[in-house]
């Protein structure tokens, strides 16, 4: 099953629920990834976004409420995403979501 697609997600911050939508894109050798994470506080895009079967690992360039490289990994589950969003001296944050139709 393919990692490609859009999921509704949720991450567990200090600041809340955040709810996002977040895009995977599969590179043309299935091994890398590009896309976006759009939430209420801006959109983010992947930066080094790896695929490892259904892992992926990529990094964020938070700029609100602050500047911050955010380092993410996820596992993808038939529809199911599960990971962690790691905000450095903010600890890591669960990560859920299910992609969209």
């Amino acid at each position: 099953m393919s990692v490609a697609g859009t999921y509704d997600c949720v991450t567990k911050s200090p600041m809340g629920d955040q709810k996002s939508t977040f895009t995977v894109v599969p590179g043309d050798d299935g091994t890398t990834f590009t896309g976006t994470n759009q939430g209420a506080m801006g959109s983010m895009d992947v930066v080094d976004g790896k695929i490892d079967g259904n892992k992926l690992t990529w990094k964020m360039n938070m700029t609100v409420p602050m500047p911050m490289t955010l380092d993410c990994d996820a596992t993808i589950d038939g529809d199911q995403l599960v990971g962690n969003v790691n905000a450095g001296a903010f600890g890591s944050m669960a990560m859920t979501g299910e992609r969209k139709g």
